[in-house]
Order: structure tokens, then sequence, then C-alpha cells
């Protein structure tokens, strides 16, 4: 009988690891957008966001420098406004720097990526960012060369 108990509490306990290594892993993975140092907002302006999300990387070079906080429509200019928080880490980017959605991988999430420009005046808390590049929709891109190239005669 003792024997049964000893072996029910430690399938116990191991259930109760795997859940709290789960649980690690969970929050480890997201990282919660969270960025060090605190950071300042800015604002772009795109036709299109496709799948881009709340929380989505803005990466420069490759490296993350900030995260998306919110996407909203706005409703005088019928474009997706995009509000980035960025490091405070990274308080000179030149206010000519571009953004672009683009992906990662071939089918991937999307992100915000910057691209500095050459200006001596730097991005600050609300300033906003002019020069964009919307997604790529896939769907777009494939019905556009259907339609091209369907109607093409070969001589």
């Amino acid at each position: 009988m003792k024997s049964s108990h000893h072996i029910e509490f430690t399938a116990g306990l191991f259930l109760l690891l795997g859940i709290a290594a789960l649980v690690f892993l969970a929050f480890h993975a997201t990282d919660g957008g969270a960025l060090e140092g605190g950071g300042y907002e800015v604002v772009a302006e795109f036709g299109n966001v496709g799948g881009l999300k709340p929380r989505a990387n803005v990466s420069m070079g490759g490296v993350r420098i900030g995260s998306v906080e919110r996407i909203s429509l706005d409703s005088d200019t019928f474009t997706a406004r995009v509000v980035m928080t960025i490091s405070d880490r990274y308080r000179n980017l030149p206010d000519d720097t571009s953004a672009s959605i683009l992906t990662s991988g071939i089918l991937g999430d999307q992100y915000v990526g910057l691209e500095p420009g050459g200006s001596p005046e730097y991005l600050d808390d609300g300033d906003q960012i002019l020069i964009t590049q919307s997604a790529l929709v896939l769907e777009q891109l494939v019905s556009r060369f259907l339609f091209n190239s369907g109607g093409e005669q070969k001589p």
C-alpha cells in the first residue's frame, strides 16, 4: 500500500514539474515585447499592413530594436496607422528613416524593418516616419501573374 502512494506522489510531482517547464518556456518564447530601459513611440502609415500584428518586431539590419504597439485605421486617409515603440538605446535614428513591412522567410511572421536615412535630425517621441512601403500580399502577386500572363499571345 505504501508503495502505491509513493508511485502516485512521484507521478504527480513529475506532472507538476512538466507543467511548470511548459509555462516557463511559454513566457520565455514570447518575451512579452518588453524593451529594456523603456522606449519612445513613432508612427508610420501604410496602405496595407498584411498580417502584421501588435507585438510584432521592429528591426534594423536584422537586430530587434522595438515592437509594434498598436495598429488602427485612419478614418480620414483610410490608411493603416502603426504605432511602434523603439528602445531608448536607439535615439539616434535619422528623421528620414524608412519603414517597410517584411516577412520572416517565405511564410513567416511579418515585422517592420527600418532603414536609416542620412538626415542629421533624429526621430523623437511621437514623430512620424514618412517613407513607408506596404506589405506584399501573396494573393495579389499571384493574381497579377495569372491575369497578366493569361492575356498575352506569343507570335
